[in-house]
């Protein structure tokens, strides 16, 4: 039965091909979409990981700028200060459990780089959000000159790289996060202080005469235990004048709901080829019965019985929907993972593939899916296979 099923396959190239591509067009469609829906999800956790704190502290002026969220959230270009006496105020604020400064500076031309660079400097001493990323790479304490790049830069290890001519060292290269942050660059205060205060000297940063010294970019807060991040936010926003304090979950909500939207967009799509596809399945396995009527009386006249012309239609339906949903599986890896960067970018999403094991799961549930779903619009056709008056087909009565 295996080998006639085959050799009918083998008979019929042109049926053949359509049914395999039929197959292939639902399991790209389903393990595609579904692919791409996960690396969303995925993309999000890292970007809520990366931020890592309950609220963020900025210069009021920064939250007009219309790439702000960018810059806090995805590593966009871009940089803004407040001075230190503000600072200060932020940190007597009371229920502050941690709490850590940053600096923001946007490098427009490096040796590692063909676009522009966000360089974004921590301390070692208090940070709790970028250290905890940067120790699954480096375990060391960074010196001065030393920088962590993203995973995307074309910089490694040992390099040295020149911003505003000052040199520096490629200690690490961190994790791929599926956000900007994948092409920004990190270092300590000691060093951003000192690009900074080179990029003034040099009259290359737009803020003009700001003084590391005396200025930070932003404020990154837990809140202490018995407080909440909204009493904390009212607090300082009522109290310290010319800073915006934000929780992180309003800044990645805006981020969820596009995630939100993208992902129902895609599942309704998923959905509406899917159904398209199980109909013309069925359309294409009742025109191949119908053609073959004669073929299958003959069958029944040398003895095959009912339940092996159904057999026959099954196990047709069986092989050329493996093989295209192999097909189908194939082409969506040779597409989502060489340019999943490229799905990032026309998206303007956190796009993060999951794991090696998620991604065979996604494979192998989008391939019996596709069998089961081509066995099922065979179903039909075998039915009424299995159902054929042998002797009015014969006499060509039909």
């Amino acid at each position: 039965m295996k080998s006639l099923a085959i050799k009918n396959l083998k008979g019929k190239p042109v049926r053949t091909v359509i049914l395999v591509l039929l197959s292939a067009l639902l399991t790209f469609t389903v393990f595609g979409g579904s692919m791409i829906v996960s690396s969303l999800n995925t993309g999000l956790g890292s970007l809520e990981n990366r931020l890592g704190a309950d609220i963020m502290v900025v210069p009021y002026e920064a939250t007009t700028q219309k790439k702000f969220e960018n810059i806090v959230l995805q590593g966009a270009t871009g940089y803004f200060y407040m001075d230190n006496k503000r600072a200060e105020q932020v940190a007597a604020t009371e229920g502050i459990g941690q709490i850590s400064s940053q600096y923001f500076l946007a490098s427009t031309s490096a040796s590692c780089c063909d676009v522009a660079v966000q360089i974004i400097g921590f301390d070692p001493e208090t940070d709790f959000t970028i250290t905890p990323w940067i120790n699954k790479s480096y375990g060391e304490k960074l010196k001065k000159y030393d920088v962590v790049v993203g995973n995307e830069l074309n910089a490694f290890v040992g390099d040295k790289i020149k911003f505003f001519g000052v040199e520096c060292s490629v200690a690490a290269k961190l994790e791929r996060t599926g956000t900007g942050f994948d092409t920004a660059v990190f270092t300590n205060t000691e060093t951003i202080k000192e690009l900074i205060n080179t990029s003034v000297i040099k009259k290359m940063n737009a803020v003009g005469d700001v003084d590391p010294e005396q200025a930070v970019s932003c404020l990154m807060i837990n809140v202490a235990e018995g407080y909440t991040p909204e009493q904390v936010v009212n607090d300082i926003n009522l109290h310290v004048k010319k800073v915006k304090a934000i929780r992180s979950e309003e800044l990645i909500s805006g981020v969820s709901q596009s995630l939100d939207g993208v992902c129902s967009v895609i599942g309704i799509l998923i959905i509406a080829v899917w159904l398209l596809g199980l109909v013309i399945l069925i359309l294409a396995f009742t025109m191949s019965v119908n053609e073959r009527k004669k073929e299958f009386a003959v069958l029944r006249v040398i003895g095959a019985s009912r339940g092996r012309l159904a057999g026959i239609v099954l196990k047709e339906a069986f092989f050329s929907c493996l093989l295209g949903s192999a097909v189908g599986t194939v082409l969506g890896l040779l597409i989502i993972i060489p340019f999943n960067g490229l799905i990032e970018q026309l998206l303007n999403l956190p796009f993060l593939l999951p794991d090696v094991k998620t991604i065979a799961g996604y494979a192998l549930g989008a391939l019996v899916l596709s069998v089961i779903s081509g066995a099922a619009a065979a179903a039909i056709s075998a039915f009424r296979v299995s159902r054929i008056d042998t002797g009015v087909i014969l006499r060509g009565d039909n």
